[in-house]
């Protein structure tokens, strides 16, 4: 099960490492936060940055959450688990994890979003070749050419949030 962690935004690194240190490695099986892949122009040329895809918040995956809560309560920097209903904690739903697998393509590896390939034609119609966004174009909010980001919005925690992907226009198409 997936659960989420709400941090201060900035110490995710810091918080992945402390839970590495301070908490039996029993309790859980992955703690990461996700990164995305952006292109940034910098004096005239397109470079590969990796930025925090969720900044404050850090997942954690486990089968005994309880005993992974109380541990985590003695992690200095930790805020709070996301999802308490009442005495429990609520996971991700099916659907949130299938999109984090999806955008991250492989969940034991980088935990990474890579960018996605796109085109454009003489027409500025847009084709998504390959990539994370392969498959959502209905969740496409708004692709900015200029700064090659797609705006994404997905369903996260039960409210609608806006994440930034990464784009590589690869050819513009003649038709």
């Amino acid at each position: 099960m997936y659960y989420v962690m709400q941090v201060v935004t900035g110490t995710e690194d810091r918080i992945e490492e402390q839970v590495k240190v301070m908490v039996d490695n029993e309790l859980y099986h992955f703690c990461f936060h996700p990164m995305r892949q952006i292109k940034k122009k910098f004096r005239g040329e397109w470079k590969v940055i990796h930025e925090k895809l969720l900044p404050g918040y850090v997942f954690i995956t486990s089968d005994c959450v309880q005993r992974l809560y109380r541990e985590l309560e003695n992690v200095p920097a930790f805020t709070r688990l996301l999802g308490k209903d009442g005495e429990h904690f609520i996971p991700l739903s099916d659907h949130e994890v299938e999109w984090l697998e999806w955008m991250i393509e492989s969940p034991d590896q980088n935990m990474e979003v890579q960018l996605s390939q796109v085109s454009v034609s003489e027409d500025a119609a847009i084709s998504i070749l390959s990539g994370p966004l392969k498959n959502l174009e209905g969740c496409i909010k708004k692709i900015d050419l200029h700064r090659r980001i797609a705006k994404v919005e997905v369903n996260f925690m039960n409210r609608k949030i806006v994440v930034h992907l990464g784009i590589e226009m690869v050819r513009k198409k003649k038709e």
